[in-house]
C-alpha cells in the first residue's frame, strides 16, 4: 500500500472526483457523478492516459465518509482493473481551496484512509482466486496549496496509521477459529504490543480465581483453550496526570453458545464474536503508532462458548466479587457475563471512565440494521462518541436504558439472571445487566456493534467480510478524551 507525493513517472490512471454541477475535462454526464458512482473515461490514443472519474455528488453536502467511501471505490476499481498506479487530480475549481488548510488536511486524509482501507483483502487461505498486485496513489503537492509539502507528509502518515490499526482488525476477526482460539488471541496480543511501550499483564488461571473472575471461568469452561484477560496499558508521558480512559473488550474466539448450542445452515459467524476486543485491540495499535499523548488501559475478556461435559449448565449461578449473583438463564447470553469481570477490574485500577465495545445481541441489529452501532450509557460519552462516529463513519445511534425494563431481570435463585424472561428489547435489557457492573465513580458506555462487526457485500471501501468497526472510533475518542483534560489542566494552572 504505497502513497507517493511528486512522483515523477507517469501514473497509470488519472482519477477525477467529479462533483455535480463541475466540470471536468472530459464529457461526463450528470447522473455519472452522484455519489458511489466509478466511470471509466479511457484514452482515445496511445498517448492519452485513461481516467476514472469518481461520483461526489454536490460539493456542499459531501461529508467525510462520503470522501472515504469514494477513494476506497476508486481503489477497488483500479486493482480489479489490474492497473498499478493512480494520480488524484484535485478540482481546479476555487470552491475546492475555499474552506483552507483544515478542511484540505480532513479531505485528503478522508480519501487517503479510503483508499487504503479500499485495498484490504483478507487472501491468506486464498490461492487460485487470489487478486495479486497493489495500486499506488499518487498526490501532487502543487495541486494541495492549503498544506506544505510537510503537512501533506503529516496526513498521510496519520492515515496510514488509522489504516493499518481498523485493517489489523479486520484481520483479527476474519480469522478462522481453528488458528485464533483464547490462546492464540492472547499470544498475539503478547506479540503484537511487545518492544512497544504497553505494559501487559495477563491473568489466567488461578489469578481468575483469585480476582472473582467467575464470569470468565463459567464461559469458558467448555472449551480446552482456557479464558483469560488481558490488561493492556498504554501511558504517554504528556498524559500522566489525565484520568485513565478504559476500553474493555469482549473476545469470544468462537461462540456455539454453550449448552444452549447455536442451530443454523452456517453458524461461521460465531467466529465474529471477538469483534469488540478486536476492535480495541486495533485503537490501542493506532494510538501507539501515533505516540498519541493518552492514558489508555485495555481491557480484554477472552473465552470460547462451547458446550462439552465441562461447559456451564443453564440455571447455574455465578457469584461477583461485587456481590451480585447472577442466574445463567442462558448460555448463549455469555458476553454480558464476561464483560461484568472486566468492569469490576476497570473500577479497581481506577478507571475514569470505561466504554465496552462487543458484539453483543443480534437484537441490536434487528433494531438499527447493519450499518450503525447502539450505544448505552452517560449522556455526555455517548454524545462525543456519536459525534466522532458521524466524522470517521463508524455511526452510532444513542439508545435508552429502560429502569422499568430491569423487571426482566430477576431470578427467582439468583440476585439477577443473565436473559430477559421474554424476547423483546434484548440489546436494552443486555446494556441494563451490564450497568448493574459498573461502579458509581466512573463514567460508562456500552456499544453493541453486532451489526455492524461485518458487511454482507462489497461497498465503498470494504469488502464483504469484517468491517473494523471500532478502532478508528475508540482511537479518536481516547485523544479527544486525553486533550479535554489536559487542556483543563493547563487553563487551572494558568
Amino acid at each position: 500500500m504505497r502513497i507517493t507525493i511528486d512522483k515523477s513517472e507517469s501514473p497509470d490512471v488519472l482519477i477525477h472526483p467529479a462533483y455535480a454541477g463541475e466540470s471536468l475535462p472530459y464529457p461526463l454526464g450528470e447522473s455519472r457523478k452522484r455519489p458511489g458512482t466509478m466511470t471509466w473515461l479511457y484514452g482515445r490514443s496511445e498517448g492519452e492516459r485513461d481516467a476514472l472519474a469518481a461520483g461526489m455528488g454536490e460539493r456542499r453536502s459531501v461529508t467525510l465518509e462520503r470522501v472515504r467511501r469514494a477513494g476506497g471505490a476508486a481503489a477497488r476499481a483500479l486493482l480489479q482493473e489490474g492497473r498499478s498506479s493512480g494520480a488524484l487530480v484535485r478540482a481546479s475549481s476555487a470552491a475546492a481551496a475555499q474552506d483552507g488548510k483544515e478542511a484540505a488536511a480532513a479531505w485528503l486524509q478522508a480519501w487517503i484512509e479510503g483508499w487504503l482501507l479500499g485495498l484490504y483483502r483478507f487472501d491468506k487461505y486464498r490461492s487460485a482466486t487470489k487478486i495479486q498486485g497493489d495500486v499506488e496513489l499518487i498526490l501532487r503537492s502543487e495541486e494541495w496549496v492549503e498544506l506544505t509539502r510537510t503537512e501533506m507528509e503529516a496526513v498521510v502518515e496519520l492515515a496510514l496509521h488509522r489504516a493499518e490499526g481498523t485493517n489489523l482488525t479486520r484481520d483479527w476477526v476474519n480469522e478462522t477459529p481453528d488458528t485464533l482460539n483464547p490462546d492464540a488471541f492472547v499470544q498475539w496480543t503478547l506479540d503484537l504490543f511487545k518492544d512497544r511501550p504497553v505494559s501487559i499483564h495477563v491473568y489466567r488461571g488461578q489469578e481468575l480465581t483469585d480476582r472473582g473472575m467467575n464470569g470468565l471461568i463459567t464461559v469458558g469452561a467448555g472449551s480446552k483453550h482456557a479464558p483469560a484477560l488481558i490488561e493492556l496499558r498504554y501511558e504517554a508521558a504528556a498524559a500522566a496526570d489525565a484520568p485513565m480512559l478504559a476500553l474493555v473488550g469482549k473476545a469470544i474466539t468462537f461462540d456455539m453458545g454453550g449448552m444452549n448450542s447455536k442451530t443454523g445452515r452456517d453458524i461461521s459467524d460465531a467466529r465474529m464474536d471477538m469483534g469488540g476486543a478486536a476492535a480495541v485491540i486495533g485503537a490501542m495499535d493506532i494510538l501507539v503508532r501515533q505516540q498519541a499523548p493518552v492514558r489508555v488501559t485495555a481491557l480484554i475478556a477472552v473465552a470460547d462458548n462451547l458446550p462439552d461435559a465441562r461447559a456451564t449448565l443453564p440455571s447455574s449461578v455465578i457469584r461477583y466479587p461485587n456481590g451480585l449473583t447472577v442466574q445463567v438463564a442462558n448460555t448463549d447470553g455469555e458476553g454480558r457475563l464476561v464483560l461484568a469481570d472486566a468492569l469490576l477490574h476497570a473500577a479497581k485500577l481506577g478507571a475514569a471512565q470505561a466504554i465496552d465495545i462487543a458484539t453483543l445481541t443480534g437484537n441490536v441489529g434487528d433494531a438499527l440494521g447493519l450499518g450503525i452501532a447502539g450505544i448505552w450509557g452517560d449522556a455526555d460519552m455517548a454524545r462525543s462518541l456519536v459525534e466522532i462516529g458521524e466524522r470517521n463513519g463508524e455511526r452510532l445511534w444513542p439508545m435508552p436504558l429502560m429502569d422499568e425494563y430491569e423487571s426482566e431481570l430477576r431470578s427467582s435463585y439468583a440476585d439477577l439472571r443473565n436473559v430477559g424472561t421474554s424476547t423483546l428489547a434484548g440489546a436494552i435489557i443486555a446494556a441494563l445487566f451490564i450497568r448493574r457492573f459498573v461502579a458509581e465513580s466512573m463514567g460508562w458506555v456500552h456499544i453493541d456493534m453486532a451489526g455492524t462487526v461485518q458487511y454482507k457485500q462489497d461497498v465503498g471501501y470494504a469488502e464483504v467480510g469484517a468491517t473494523g468497526y471500532g478502532a478508528r472510533l475508540l482511537a479518536d475518542y481516547a485523544v479527544q478524551y486525553a486533550e479535554k483534560h489536559t487542556a483543563g489542566d493547563r487553563e487551572v494552572s494558568q
